[in-house]
């Protein structure tokens, strides 16, 4: 009987280490386990959070480029609107100027005409004056101031006569 013989400090021992296993696993492991599986439940939140902001962050970007990217098209679409408004508006500078221009020109030509006709009214005024004097000059006599103009007006009248004849 020697061989069932049993120690029980070991018996002692094996049920305090059961009793010691069951209390850790109670008081230290369990509680342990759970704030690593609260931990890795905040860690995998945290995880989910950072890559749902990582994805906000992709979407801000890629609406960011479309906006850059509208607005250079549209400031590239004002230039354009601009350089039509400038040429449009150099466009009409210059024909108005062109405008201006043939006005003067042409009152310049109509004061040209006026002079050339207040010219010649002169001219005949004086030839008139001169062959009234030769013609005094060759009656030898003095005639009056009334017999003068009337002489004066007929040599007009026969002067402008040829005058019109002549086509100017």
């Amino acid at each position: 009987m020697q061989l069932l013989r049993i120690d029980w400090n070991v018996v002692f021992t094996i049920i305090n280490l059961i009793v010691l296993y069951l209390l850790l696993k109670k008081f230290l492991i369990g509680p342990v386990t759970g704030i690593m599986k609260k931990r890795q439940e905040m860690i995998d939140g945290q995880f989910a959070e950072a890559a749902d902001k990582q994805k906000q962050a992709e979407d801000l970007k890629t609406q960011y480029e479309e906006m850059l990217s509208g607005a250079k098209d549209e400031s590239a679409k004002i230039v354009e609107d601009a350089r039509k408004r400038a040429k449009t508006e150099y466009d009409n500078k210059v024909e108005a100027a062109d405008a201006q221009a043939e006005k003067i020109i042409e009152n310049a030509h109509k004061r040209i005409e006026m002079e050339r006709e207040k010219t010649i009214q002169d001219l005949h005024s004086e030839i008139a004056g001169l062959a009234l004097e030769a013609a005094g000059k060759v009656i030898g006599q003095n005639s009056t101031d009334e017999n003068n103009q009337l002489m004066y007006d007929q040599f007009l009248a026969k002067a402008g006569d040829s005058n019109d004849t002549d086509g100017e």
